[in-house]
């Protein structure tokens, strides 16, 4: 498995010194090779020097990406599969990272706004062993073998809650999401696409797209299937 998926983990405190420009140049040049899920979605990713929200003001970050997108029905997922190798960059390169869910921009101009990113310098460890990770077991959010399937599940998810599910058989993998309310909808569809470049990280050739066959299962939306 990726290193950096092994080892990576949400940066809740950063150094107060600013990053300096030879870092933000080498930001800005993966924000223009990032891989969308879905390449007809138009999307944008600014660096601000702040946001509002309690958890991005009290963790001393000062630079954060702020993720905005054209409405789409799938727009959180195409967000959260770009968003996540941005974390997974950051956490490679020495620099934390922690997606930001309940924050919002100063700037309201441009498409419009779906979550944010914290990124600095860490003021905490950076990395983590495997076995600090608290994450639910395979037997609870798949069936099937599929060794990509480990890597969906040490996947970031709003509150740690993991609400997908994966079916997987024959190098195949049918992607479902928990039904939840209106408000917390949106975190669940960036989850999946979180989780999604997980497993594209780990796949020789990676294909997404809808399977009409694709089994149904209660109290989950069938979001598509990795071929």
């Amino acid at each position: 498995m990726n290193e950096t998926i092994r080892r990576r983990k949400s940066i809740r405190r950063y150094e107060r010194t600013p990053l300096d420009d030879a870092t933000f140049a080498k930001v800005r040049d993966r924000i223009a090779s990032l891989t969308p899920l879905y390449s007809n979605i138009k999307y944008s990713i600014d660096i601000a020097d702040k946001t509002k929200g309690l958890l991005a003001q009290g963790s001393g970050a000062s630079s954060f990406l702020v993720f905005r997108s054209e409405e789409s029905p799938a727009a959180y997922e195409n967000i959260g599969f770009i968003g996540q190798q941005m974390d997974l960059y950051f956490s490679a390169n020495g620099l934390g990272s922690c997606w930001l869910g309940m924050a919002k921009p100063y700037e309201k101009s441009g498409m419009p706004y779906v979550i944010s990113m914290a990124f600095g310098n860490p003021a905490e460890p950076l990395h983590r062993s495997l076995s600090e990770f608290k994450r639910k077991p395979l037997s609870e959010i798949s069936t099937g073998v599929d060794e990509r399937l480990e890597a969906a599940r040490l996947a970031p998810s709003g509150m740690n809650a993991q609400g997908w599910f994966f079916e997987a058989t024959d190098g195949i993998i049918h992607c479902y999401r928990k039904k939840s309310g209106v408000m917390s909808e949106k975190l669940g569809c960036i989850d999946m696409g979180i989780a999604l470049w997980h497993i594209a990280s780990e796949s020789a050739g990676f294909r997404f797209s809808k399977d009409p066959k694709a089994p149904e299962r209660k109290g989950f939306i069938y979001t598509g299937t990795v071929v």
